[in-house]
């Protein structure tokens, strides 16, 4: 089964991470691949910006919207995530996990599996993996900018 594994490090607290992470409204701000998340495709979302189990976020990049629905959350540690709608992989899960880094900050761990579908699904484990690192990235260093605006240094 294809898989990916890419991590990234940032000097903001977990706290800060996992709230850009549970706020499907906040993805297209940090991620550079993602476009926009898409409301009339989406399913619970909260409006406070803390999707729970069972939410539905469409995201689209270009002409393309796929869905995850949230199926596993440990405030501050671990989201986890299957595909709801995507025409490239079928039974995609994937896991976000956030840990403490030795010299502060967090540890961002993304990892996922899936099965390709017939057509464009052959170029998905040349291509996911560097996609999954640059949203790891993005994260961690949208998540640095934003704990660094939250506690300005005098």
């Amino acid at each position: 089964m294809p898989h990916y594994r890419v991590r990234s490090t940032t000097s903001a607290p977990a706290g800060t991470v996992w709230g850009l992470l549970i706020d499907g409204r906040a993805w297209p701000r940090w991620s550079s691949g993602l476009d926009e998340l898409v409301e009339e495709r989406s399913i619970g979302l909260d409006p406070r910006g803390r999707d729970g189990i069972g939410a539905v976020r469409a995201f689209r990049t270009g002409r393309v919207v796929t869905g995850e629905r949230l199926t596993e959350l440990v405030q501050d540690r671990f989201l986890a995530y299957e595909d709801a709608f995507n025409f490239a992989m079928k039974d995609y899960r994937a896991v976000v996990e956030l840990e403490p880094a030795p010299i502060g900050g967090t540890i961002i761990t993304w990892r996922g599996t899936w099965r390709t579908r017939p057509g464009i699904g052959w170029i998905m484990p040349f291509f996911l993996p560097r996609v999954m690192q640059r949203m790891a990235d993005d994260l961690a260093g949208y998540a640095a900018t934003a704990a660094g605006a939250a506690h300005p240094r005098p």
